[in-house]
């Protein structure tokens, strides 16, 4: 199999980017591939706390792109999985310290030495989502299913097009289920209807990725996680399985409405 480099990105923040990136790296390294997580939201890193990684930090991104060290110096082990890593986000460097094209640098590099590299993006469109952009074989657009969210997925989106990435695909996070049915959330297919790119993942709403964040356990190690199931599933249909999705149709409700009048903007 072909080195893949995969970043994960959103137009808005709080969507549950960072925490389908942890999970969704332990997931293929749990299905046996080389698998390493590049936390590329200099100045605001959060993956090596999902990752139950922060006091590991020696090097970061920007001390490898900087040449304070060489890659390998920076690449933390997790402390599970003999087969995942992580390349940390500085903290307290600006965005524009790490330019795209350092990043193709890095992530080639990182090719020769994994399967997967995923690339977890700032939200946002800014310098540091062109940046994460630079590398990508693939891109995995998060959203929960809000118009807010939904709208500035489709301005990603957008921006994808324009970038000439041809492998878009969407991943929908926090969906609750009784509120789909009772028509108070849009649900899965009005979202796919209003962004018209592939489905990989459908994440439910689940206390249990609280719990798992504060400890630094990645919730895909939680075997009765509804939230860790359904990345596992993502992480299948990455790996080429045909995994079914849920279905949740809602009711007509105010925001089919809306769903509706954003189809037409």
């Amino acid at each position: 199999m072909e080195p893949r480099v995969i970043t994960i990105t959103s137009g808005k923040g709080g969507v549950g980017k960072t925490t389908i990136t942890a999970n969704l790296a332990t997931a293929l390294a749990l299905a046996g591939h080389q698998v390493v997580a590049v936390d590329a939201d200099i100045g605001l890193r959060n993956l090596d706390v999902m990752m139950g990684l922060e006091n590991r930090i020696v090097y970061d991104l920007v001390d490898v792109a900087e040449g304070r060290c060489r890659l390998r110096q920076a690449l933390i082990r997790d402390k599970r999985l003999s087969n995942l890593f992580l390349l940390p986000a500085a903290q307290t460097k600006d965005k524009t310290a790490v330019q795209p094209a350092d990043m193709v640098k890095i992530c080639e590099e990182l090719r020769s030495e994994f399967s997967f590299v995923l690339v977890d993006s700032p939200a946002g469109i800014e310098h540091g989502f062109r940046t994460a952009l630079a590398p990508a074989d693939e891109v995995i657009v998060v959203t929960t299913p809000e118009v807010a969210a939904v709208r500035d997925a489709d301005r990603v989106i957008g921006l994808l097009e324009a970038a000439g990435k041809e492998s878009v695909e969407l991943a929908i996070n926090r969906v609750k289920p009784e509120m789909v049915e009772r028509g108070d959330m849009l649900s899965v297919e009005d979202v796919l209807e209003i962004l018209s790119i592939p489905l990989i993942g459908v994440i439910p709403e689940d206390p249990e990725v609280i719990v798992a964040t504060n400890k630094g356990v990645p919730v895909v190690l939680n075997n009765l996680s509804p939230s860790g199931q359904a990345i596992k599933d993502m992480a299948r249909r990455l790996l080429g399985e045909e995994v079914p999705f849920p279905t949740l149709k809602g009711k007509e409700s105010i925001f089919n409405l809306l769903s509706r009048w954003l189809r037409r903007k």
